[in-house]
C-alpha cells in the first residue's frame, strides 16, 4: 500500500504508475464515446479539409481518440506524461508519439489538422501560457488546415467545493475516485483521491490538478493573435464547447 500525491499541473514525471489505467477505467464506466467524438472531429475535417490525410493530436493522454482517429489519417501524438504515452503507445502502435509540453513543443512538421481534445488546454494555467500553446498549435497547422480546441470551463461556470464520486466495478478492478474542486483566483482546483482494489492487491493515492479558467474572448484573442480565424461552438462534444481556427 502507498500514498503519493502529484501535481498534473507542473511536469508530471512522479505520477502514479498506475494513474493512465486508473484514469481509463473511470472514463469507460462512465461511458465517455471517444469513438463519437472522434467522428465528429472527423466530420469537421472532411467538411473544411477536403483530401485531409494528416492530424496531430496535442495532449493526446492514453490514446482513446487516437485509436479511432487514426482508422481515417496518418496520426501523431503528443503528451508530456510519459505514463499516459506508454498506454497510449501500446493502444495505437502505428502511431507516432512524442513527449512534449503542449506550451513548448516542435515535432518537424506540419498538419492538415490539429486538435486539443477532452479539455487539456486548461492545463496551460494562465493566460500567457494559453498564448503559447496557441502558438504552437498554429505553427504546426498547414495553410489550408483546421484546428480543433476543446476547452476547459469558463469561470461562471465553475463551483468551488463541488464534490464527485466515479467507481469502477469490473471483474478485475474495483476503484472509486472522490473529487473536490476548488478555485483561486482564475485557477481551477481538483483534488482527486483514488482508492483500487486488484489482485496484486490495495492501493490509493492523491492526486491535485490545476487548470486555467478562461473567457471565450481570452480563448478567442489567444488563437486569433496566432493569424487564425476563429469561430466558437459553444455546444461542442459535451456542452464545453469546441474552438474552431483557420489560417487566415
Amino acid at each position: 500500500m502507498r500514498r503519493t500525491s502529484v501535481c498534473l499541473a507542473d511536469a508530471v514525471a512522479g505520477t502514479h504508475p498506475l494513474a493512465p489505467e486508473f484514469y481509463d477505467a473511470v472514463h469507460r464506466a462512465a461511458g465517455k464515446d471517444y469513438e463519437g467524438e472522434a467522428e465528429l472531429v472527423l466530420a469537421l475535417a472532411r467538411e473544411r479539409v477536403p483530401g485531409a490525410t494528416t492530424l496531430l493530436d496535442v495532449a493526446c493522454g492514453t490514446g482513446r481518440h487516437l485509436e479511432h482517429l487514426r482508422r481515417a489519417l496518418v496520426c501523431t501524438g503528443i503528451d508530456l506524461d510519459p505514463d499516459m504515452l506508454e498506454r497510449a503507445r501500446g493502444r495505437c502502435p502505428d502511431v507516432t508519439l512524442v513527449r512534449g509540453d503542449m506550451v513548448d513543443f516542435d515535432v518537424g512538421t506540419t498538419f492538415d489538422v490539429v486538435v486539443c481534445l477532452f479539455s487539456s488546454v486548461g492545463y496551460v494555467g494562465s493566460a500567457a501560457r494559453l498564448d503559447r500553446a496557441a502558438s504552437c498549435m498554429a505553427r504546426h497547422l498547414r495553410p489550408h488546415g483546421l484546428l480543433v480546441v476543446e476547452p476547459w470551463f469558463r469561470p461562471g461556470q465553475w463551483t468551488d467545493g463541488h464534490l464527485t464520486l466515479a467507481t469502477v466495478d469490473e471483474p478485475g478492478l474495483k476503484l472509486a475516485r472522490l473529487s473536490r474542486s476548488g478555485r483561486s483566483g482564475a485557477t481551477a482546483i481538483l483534488d482527486f483521491h483514488y482508492a483500487a482494489a486488484a489482485a496484486s492487491g490495495i492501493d490509493h493515492f492523491d492526486e491535485h490538478h490545476e487548470l486555467g479558467l478562461f473567457s471565450w474572448d481570452e480563448y478567442r484573442q489567444a488563437f486569433q493573435r496566432t493569424g487564425l480565424a476563429v469561430e466558437i461552438d459553444e455546444d461542442g462534444f459535451a456542452g464545453r464547447g469546441l474552438i474552431l481556427g483557420t489560417p487566415v
